[in-house]
């Protein structure tokens, strides 16, 4: 059988038990050496492997990239036994190789996680989890038929103030919550990644591999590296690449996973640079008992606005003030969260109704709940570390595959509403629209030979 009919067929099997159990030779004592391997050696990758690195009896034992600078200099941090690959595949023929880091751009997420459950080799898989729903579905039924640990990289779900955020929600301690806010704010205009023309492919690039299953195209630098993200072939934009963390918590801090429904609007007003992407994205998610939108700009960075002293706020450069964020408004009080910690700005106590107008209303003395600020640093090392003990216990790890597939829907929704210009139904059981058939064309896409095992 061929090995694109083999994984078609594990993923057409979602839920079925795995054909063989972990051997005990696959689990793991508490302090056992762990034995990892880099694919994907760009600096997020790098970054991620170095944190899991400083995690006792963890050992980086080879790193892949199809790009030869990046590959010579993780191998410069991994040690003399990490070995270098340029083809993830033989990377995970190594049969002392327990674990994988995937740091590599979206569309290359899916098919190197697939075949490393198929290999026996547990995962860390950088957000946003796939490239489209599609292929997060087979990522999930691969972990699940092979029972692998397969951690998505939504680091917020490690951050103990995003669970104490979750418990204050939960409890009703901020009153009713119906309408939830999450922004992603960046100035990039007016030039962006400025425009770039095709050119010859770099030394020690495998570009036809870097490729892989998006569609064959020459050679261009605003393709390659950190630009990939505007470019649809490789990723969705900023909704995907930052917005995925957000609308995690989001699930986690308001107990849901799904939303009812999902309309967007906006257009690419601006930048100048040859992206794809749009540079406003409004997007309105309806769920159970509550409204969320979503906002994208890379017009401007301001955010929410304001700034309380003290707190440093995550990727705040000069005096843009709060450009990522989340605010859930309650009826005793609003909530804001990031990476760096959650502020709670009370409501004032209610007052009887009176036959005034509100300008003339007086004020009530006291408030609905107490203020607070808390500040915390990114939880990412907690993250690596949830993951390693994952990996030895064979617990479901914080961010489950699940977990991180569900919350990339909810990107891939935006998006696709985005390109739909329509309001969709969400059909839970299909991952689909009810109501919109056309918008099925972009759950997936039709991958380039050989790559097209999803």
């Amino acid at each position: 059988m061929k090995r694109r009919e083999f994984i078609r067929g594990v993923i057409q099997a979602a839920g079925t038990v795995a054909a063989t159990a972990l051997s005990a030779s696959q689990v793991l004592g508490a302090n056992e050496r762990v034995i990892v391997g880099l694919i994907g050696c760009g600096g997020r990758g790098r970054y991620v492997a170095k944190l899991m690195r400083d995690v006792p009896n963890v050992e980086f034992g080879a790193v892949c990239d199809v790009y030869d600078v990046n590959a010579a200099s993780a191998q410069q941090w991994a040690g003399a036994r990490a070995r270098a690959y340029k083809d993830f595949r033989k990377l995970l023929e190594q049969k002392e190789i327990d674990a994988v880091v995937i740091g590599t751009p979206d569309h290359w997420h899916a098919i190197p996680t697939v075949l490393a459950c198929q290999a026996g080799k547990d995962v860390y898989v950088e957000k946003p989890l796939a490239h489209n729903i599609q292929e997060g579905r087979a990522m999930v039924q691969a972990a699940r038929h092979y029972h692998r640990v397969v951690q998505a990289g939504t680091q917020q779900r490690s951050a103990s103030h995003y669970q104490e955020v979750a418990r204050i929600i939960q409890s009703r301690e901020l009153g009713e919550v119906h309408y939830v806010r999450v922004w992603n704010f960046s100035n990039r205009f007016p030039d962006g990644m400025g425009r770039q023309p095709d050119s010859a492919v770099p030394d020690g690039l495998d570009w036809d591999f870097y490729l892989g299953p998006a569609p064959q195209v020459p050679f261009n630098k605003n393709r390659f590296l950190q630009n990939y993200r505007w470019f649809w072939d490789y990723a969705g934009g900023t909704i995907t690449d930052f917005g995925t963390h957000r609308f995690d918590t989001v699930h986690q801090i308001m107990g849901v996973d799904a939303p009812l429904s999902v309309v967007a609007t906006g257009n690419r007003y601006a930048l100048n640079d040859g992206g794809e992407m749009p540079d406003v994205l409004q997007v309105t998610y309806e769920y159970p008992g509550f409204t969320h939108s979503y906002e994208a700009c890379n017009l401007n960075g301001h955010g929410l606005g304001g700034r309380t002293p003290g707190m440093a706020y995550y990727n705040a450069r000069d005096r843009a003030d709060r450009p990522n964020g989340e605010a859930y408004y309650g009826t005793n009080g609003t909530v804001f969260a990031d990476r760096i910690g959650f502020e709670i700005y009370p409501e004032l106590k209610p007052v009887p109704p009176q036959d005034l107008y509100e300008s003339e209303r007086p004020l009530a003395s006291g408030y609905r709940m107490e203020r607070k600020q808390v500040s915390t640093t990114d939880a990412t090392g907690l993250h690596v570390k949830n993951f390693i003990e994952c990996v030895r216990n064979r617990q479901k790890p914080a961010a489950d595959v699940e977990i991180g597939h569900r919350s990339t829907i909810v990107a891939h929704l935006g998006n696709i509403a985005y390109k739909n210009r329509q309001k969709l139904h969400r059909d839970a059981a299909r991952e689909d629209s009810k109501d919109a058939p056309e918008a099925s064309k972009w759950l997936g896409r039709s991958a380039r030979k050989p790559w097209n095992l999803i």
